[in-house]
């Protein structure tokens, strides 16, 4: 029985190291820095949680084994959505808890003591992942039952008169009204509290704004907002430009409240893929067909965002596949690339897509997610990649997850780093100490040269070189690991050393914005079968 089995496993080994390699080479070399996020979307459990009301031992276990399969794949970032509808997935005065964590808005969880977004913040730094918090900041409910609402919530809260204020009814959901001031005062606030009372790298919106036109429902009546443009105290002839000013003034003041308090958290956006087509904008608009485009229907001037820098990143979804006559994702990428204004690219892909699109047969080919890679990678102006969302990963259609994690994300990567967003280098690193055991070989560091709080390191990288001497930086295989955010003990252990073999080791510091220090000084060590020998003396080096 076993000998019949020898061939098909035999060709399955040689299928998937033929699969790999190919996949390899359409992507090329990973770089030294790539930002590699997914979207966990918790919007009518999507992603997170299976389902409201769980309890708070439940919680942690459905997170923590979400966050060891995006670590297993080597991802660095991640994007959790802790206000889905004007609600909470954190502890608030404020804000309700929202219905999809505890099933009903504004109940508690078992555990009253538990903050999700505190656990979430930590289980994600404890393995080296940037938490970016993901809010939509105009959707109010999902639903129309305002019954359901919470007292807390302001469509309930507020008086009938500044509900006709701060709200309006599009389709089959209640929306926050951006023309008004109150409304924006609201929302930036709700962003201020979440970045002094949490320890997030970051805050996300998504790409709703103005909502998404609906069939059968007329956006204008809904918005009824003419007079408040007539009389409005402005010099917009256009209700579009004005209504796309309310956004921009929400964007400046969120950008400006978190560099007040937090200069080092990043605040992106993650738009509709297409801002406009040539065909409306010959100059700047893309080469492009989009039945909706940012600018033009959700009133979102993101260009702008980029040119005024009140963003530092932008991570537009760009869900189509290379070759979709409507929207080329080479041509969008290429064209996201050139409107930058010096802030960073992170492209959006559409894990859903995979193997379950309709319309576009591109999304059947299992190599369509490593071109996209291969794509952004070529490209100098593309810092990462973001996937919407977790589960398509989790179920692997296309072995798309298995690719990620043995081909393309196959080594860690480091975070692109933001100099706009780092006041001082981090302080340089020295290996102190060499021990070893039979099969590790262990480092401790301190810094001899800390002057500032400014630079303290919030991380640290370590690299090993065969033999004794500097190698490059930018190969992978010479990154040996990290430690975690906040690590408690500036040590590190690696059990891949070989015994007799000779090596040398340097670490490097990050801060939070992922600006390095100087390298360490290297050391020079031979791994001997019951220890680790360092050599006392190192007779120079070249930095590779």
């Amino acid at each position: 029985m076993m000998y019949r089995f020898r061939q098909p496993i035999l060709l399955l080994v040689l299928l998937f190291g033929f699969s790999s390699a190919l996949f390899a080479q359409m992507a090329g070399p990973a770089p030294q820095t790539e930002l590699r996020g997914a979207w966990v979307a918790t919007v009518a459990n999507i992603d997170f949680p299976s389902r409201p009301g769980l309890s708070v031992n439940e919680i942690k276990v459905e997170f923590d084994s979400l966050m060891d399969v995006l670590k297993a794949m080597n991802m660095n970032a991640v994007f959790v959505q802790i206000r889905p509808a004007g609600d909470a997935f954190y502890k608030s005065g404020t804000v309700p808890m929202s219905k999809f964590l505890v099933g009903r808005q504004g109940a508690m969880l078992d555990d009253s003591l538990f903050d999700p977004l505190e656990y979430m913040i930590k289980a994600a730094h404890d393995r080296r992942m940037e938490f970016h918090a993901w809010m939509n900041p105009y959707r109010a409910t999902f639903d129309p039952d305002t019954s359901a609402l919470d007292p807390s919530h302001p469509l309930r809260a507020l008086p009938n008169r500044r509900k006709a204020e701060w709200f309006f009814k599009y389709g089959n959901k209640w929306y926050f009204n951006p023309a008004s001031p109150s409304v924006r005062q609201y929302l930036v606030n709700v962003v201020k509290d979440v970045v002094l009372r949490y320890d997030v790298d970051g805050i996300h919106f998504d790409d709703y704004f103005y909502p998404y036109k609906e069939k059968d429902f007329d956006l204008d009546e809904a918005l009824d907002d003419y007079d408040s443009f007539a009389t409005g105290k402005h010099n917009f002839t256009d209700i579009g430009d004005w209504r796309r000013n309310n956004v921009n003034v929400l964007i400046e003041t969120v950008s400006q409240t978190i560099k007040k308090y937090k200069p080092y958290v990043k605040f992106g956006i993650g738009p509709f893929g297409v801002w406009r087509n040539k065909e409306r904008d010959p100059e700047r608009g893309s080469d492009t067909r989009a039945g909706v485009t940012c600018y033009d229907d959700l009133y979102a001037d993101v260009l702008l965002w980029l040119e005024k820098g009140w963003i530092d990143y932008v991570a537009p979804q760009i869900y189509w596949s290379i070759g979709f006559p409507p929207a080329d994702y080479e041509i969008l990428v290429d064209w996201w690339s050139k409107h930058l204004y010096g802030k960073q690219l992170y492209v959006g892909h559409a894990a859903y897509k995979i193997n379950n699109s309709a319309n576009d047969s591109n999304w059947q080919n299992e190599d369509e997610i490593s071109k996209q890679i291969a794509l952004n990678r070529a490209n100098p102006k593309v810092s990462g990649s973001i996937f919407f969302s977790v589960k398509p990963l989790l179920r692997n259609p296309l072995g798309v997850q298995d690719t990620l994690m043995n081909v393309l994300f196959k080594h860690p990567s480091l975070m692109p780093p933001m100099p706009s967003l780092s006041k001082v280098l981090p302080a340089k690193s020295t290996i102190c100490r060499v021990k070893g055991t039979p099969s590790t070989v262990q480092l401790t560091w301190n810094l001899c040269e800390l002057l500032t709080a400014d630079e303290m390191p919030f991380y640290f990288a370590l690299y090993r070189f065969d033999g004794e001497g500097v190698g490059k930086f930018d190969q992978p295989r010479n990154l040996l690991g990290f430690t975690p955010f906040y690590a408690d003990k500036w040590y590190f252990e690696d059990h891949t050393a070989v015994e007799g073999e000779y090596y040398t080791y340097v670490v490097v510091g990050f801060n939070r914005a992922n600006v390095s220090s100087y390298p360490s000084d290297p050391v020079f060590v031979k791994k001997t079968k019951k220890k680790a020998k360092k050599k006392r003396r190192f007779w120079g080096y070249l930095l590779g």
